[in-house]
């Protein structure tokens, strides 16, 4: 145990990316039910946005 160096940690990207899609589906769901499918347009249009400009700046 003390010995033995770890081995490499398992890569878990694909398996939070699709939780990640999953969560934003119900999140946009329970929105569009509570305040409509222009509100729920409204926030996907934004993350939209915020998450291109994101890009834009990290490359």
């Amino acid at each position: 145990m003390f010995g033995k160096p770890p081995g490499r940690a398992p890569d878990y990207t694909t398996a939070a990316l699709t939780m990640l899609g999953v969560n934003l589906m119900w999140i946009l769901c329970a929105i569009w039910a509570l305040f409509g499918f222009g509100m729920a347009l409204i926030l996907a249009a934004s993350l939209n946005v915020g998450i291109t400009r994101l890009g834009q700046k990290a490359g």
